[in-house]
């Protein structure tokens, strides 16, 4: 089973003449099927770490190691190998085609790795049903609420069966209730699949289902 460590990540950004240490050595580890969430305010380095476990973004120094190997020395090519086949992303913003429908937005991403269309859908179709939403298959997204439209991304984001769900401030565009209904998903999914969620949020409310809860600010844990 899949385990991810950042071993000491330090992540700076230059901006307005200065160095920023968006990240400062934070040191982290998270077992298969753990919920750990990173909670903070605003530019305390949240979706840095995410961005740097997803190989997105490249630690300064440090490493961010998973299953026993350092993916931020991946290259470029290895690196999009390791998000497609390992890694989901679930983000605040849905990003879902509007007059498309539940189905399809959930089986984007498999079509866009080169799945057919039909075998896209048959692997997409369980998770949509699995998050509740069967009977809103082929409803369009611009039909579906919002919390609908964050149960879709999130199985966009499972299709490919990957062994680490990040998502950053999912419930950011939700009411308290839906909100409470999305972190359960996680939750379960979590335990169900043993894969590792990994979620940023700013809401301390948020981090109530959560096995782990790493505080951040100004970059480090606090």
């Amino acid at each position: 089973m899949s385990t991810l460590e950042l071993r000491e990540v330090v992540k700076r950004y230059e901006g307005g003449g200065e160095i920023v240490n968006a990240v400062g050595g934070v040191s982290l580890n998270v077992a298969p099927g753990e919920f750990v969430v990173l909670y903070g305010p605003s530019g305390s380095g949240k979706t840095t770490l995410l961005m740097m476990a997803a190989t997105i973004k490249r630690p300064d120094s440090g490493a961010v190691v998973f299953d026993g190997r350092d993916v931020s020395s991946l290259t470029g090519r290895e690196s999009a190998r390791y998000r497609r086949e390992t890694v989901g992303i679930v983000f605040q913003s849905f990003h879902l085609l509007p007059g498309t429908s539940a189905l399809d937005n959930a089986a984007l991403k498999l079509f866009a790795l080169g799945m057919r269309l039909g075998d896209a859908r048959e692997m997409a179709r369980p998770w949509l049903e699995r998050l509740g939403l069967g009977k809103r298959l082929e409803h369009k997204a611009v039909e579906l609420s919002m919390g609908e439209r964050q149960r879709v991304a999130i199985a966009r984001a499972l299709a490919n069966e990957p062994r680490m769900l990040l998502a950053d401030e999912p419930t950011g565009n939700l009411d308290s209730a839906t909100s409470e209904v999305i972190l359960a998903l996680l939750s379960r999914i979590a335990d169900d699949t043993k894969t590792i969620v990994l979620m940023a949020t700013h809401n301390l409310e948020a981090t109530g289902k959560a096995d782990t809860i790493v505080r951040l600010q100004d970059g480090r844990v606090g």
